[in-house]
């Protein structure tokens, strides 16, 4: 394990004061103070042999109302990642120097240096007290540090640690994922944050936007105009603004979003936006590729290198999302709220869409049944436009002698209308399927209850069969014409024989 914190168990009083640590923080030294033997949470005072925690001389130890749990762990060496080993300091200075928070402010290395090794110390060897009981203070600074809260004391003569979640210790961290603005500066988009309601904002538009006028200045060449209205968690609403500025000769151009910031961060401007009720206001500029290399080159304050590159790698979307630390449970709450709310949006726009695809659906029934009464009167129309075209040509073409082109044509018409008037013909069958529809119509009306249904492939080997009946029969009809011809000539053939031979014996 690569932390050992406190003296091993079994050791105590001044073995435990003297023993030199043997874990990962071995470059501290050995330290042997005395203390006294009381120890409690009370203000800490610098008394020199009595301890910083109070003079009492009672044995006892209590933590008052605890966490919920009475055991930790011994090691920081579990969950926290490699990349924060402590084996030597100075090789350590120049990586903590880059870890100035997620903008990349300025750091002190020093100052981060010292902290570091006081947070070590806390964490590992404190020497408050020069017996067993640091080991345990050494569990307590542990705890805080793993919950992110709390002061760790580890020597009088040093003030204590304040630990915040910001510490690289807090176990209640994570790394999410932002999408990135797309917006350019000159577009002038800033976001104001309102703590109302949506429905207030949007009753009150006007009223709002003759407010931020005034905030301006009141300035004529300037008109203010509202660019979205969003509902936010813990009925907040943020509502994105831009400023047009004309200018006198008729042109006009958006103020810059960091230009309208910087005027609405000045203090007097500051003081009327939070009369209005704006508790947040912020630019919607897209980063630059050097703003983008610099939040990716520098982890945040707090977390892991390992696990910030790692971030860097499991990013679904690059060029759209970027990292960001998620520290303690507030920030998750806040993110789940805004992914509540931004769920209930979609499903909002979801219902929208689907309203207007069910009256779209709605139209194209009503159009397609137009459409096809329509087709219905242009047939009717063009039926009645032709009677009239026959009629005038009819009486155009009175007393003239029938042309050729048109004797030709009525040849046409003639054998078309013995094809329809043929037995075995169209009109023939559609006089049989009239009489099946009327049996069928009559024996449905009788027997209502009984339906047949006949297979496809079965129909369609019946046709056949019927089929093959029908030319069979009109072989057969054919075979029979033939052979009554025959009959008739042998008849006419005897008639003649017989009335040759009468002649001669006459």
């Amino acid at each position: 394990m690569a932390f050992n914190f406190g003296a091993p168990s079994g050791t105590s009083g001044t073995a435990a004061a003297t023993a030199a640590p043997t874990g990962g923080f071995g470059g501290f030294g050995t330290t042997s103070t005395t203390a006294g033997s009381a120890f409690s949470f009370s203000a800490p005072t610098n008394t020199g042999t009595t301890g910083l925690f109070g003079g009492t001389q009672n044995k006892g130890f209590g933590f008052g109302t605890g966490f919920g749990t009475t055991g930790t762990s011994t090691g920081l060496g579990t969950g926290l990642g490699t990349g924060l080993g402590f084996g030597g300091f100075n090789t350590q200075q120049q990586q903590q120097t880059t870890l100035g928070g997620l903008f990349g402010q300025p750091t002190q290395a020093p100052a981060q240096s010292n902290q570091l090794i006081n947070t070590a110390s806390a964490l590992s060897a404190p020497t408050l007290l020069g017996d067993e009981r640091d080991a345990i203070l050494a569990k307590w600074n542990q705890l805080q540090a793993f919950w992110g809260t709390g002061k760790g004391y580890f020597n009088n003569n040093i003030p204590p640690v304040e630990f915040t979640q910001e510490n690289p210790f807090c176990r209640f961290k994570a790394v999410g994922y932002s999408c990135m603005p797309n917006n350019k500066d000159e577009d002038g988009l800033v976001v104001l944050v309102f703590n109302k309601k949506e429905t207030d904002i949007r009753s009150q538009q006007q009223q709002l936007v003759e407010s931020l006028h005034k905030v301006l200045g009141g300035n004529q060449t300037l008109t203010v105009n509202v660019e979205g209205i969003k509902t936010l968690p813990d009925d907040q609403t943020e509502v994105v603004i831009y400023v047009i500025e004309r200018s006198p000769n008729g042109t006009s151009r958006r103020v810059p979003a960091t230009t309208l910031y910087a005027h609405f961060e000045q203090t007097n401007i500051k003081t009327q936006l939070q009369q209005l009720g704006v508790t947040l206001s912020m630019t919607r500029t897209e980063l630059s590729p050097a703003q983008v290399k610099q939040l990716l080159q520098n982890p945040p304050a707090g977390v892991d290198p390992i696990i910030w590159e790692q971030a860097k790698v499991d990013n679904p979307d690059s060029e759209k999302l970027i990292p960001v630390p998620m520290v303690g449970f507030k920030e998750l709450l806040r993110r789940l709220k805004v992914q509540d709310q931004m769920t209930k949006q979609h499903q909002t726009r979801l219902d929208i869409i689907s309203e207007d695809i069910g009256e779209l659906q709605k139209n194209q029934t009503t159009t397609m049944a137009k459409i096809a009464q329509y087709k219905r009167k242009l047939m009717d129309l063009s039926h009645r436009t032709l009677q009239v075209l026959i009629k005038q040509e009819i009486q155009r073409k009175s007393g003239y002698a029938i042309q050729a082109d048109e004797e030709q044509l009525r040849v046409q018409l003639d054998t078309i209308q013995c094809e329809l008037n043929a037995p075995t013909q169209f009109k023939g069958r559609l006089n049989e399927l009239m009489s099946q529809i009327r049996m069928q119509n009559h024996f449905g009306a009788v027997k209502s209850e009984e339906r047949y249904y006949i297979d496809a492939d079965l129909l369609r080997e019946i046709k056949q069969h019927l089929k093959q009946q029908q030319e069979g029969l009109s072989h057969l009809i054919s075979i029979i014409k033939d052979d009554l011809e025959d009959i008739k000539l042998v008849e006419h053939g005897l008639n003649e024989t017989i009335h040759i031979r009468g002649g001669v014996f006459s």
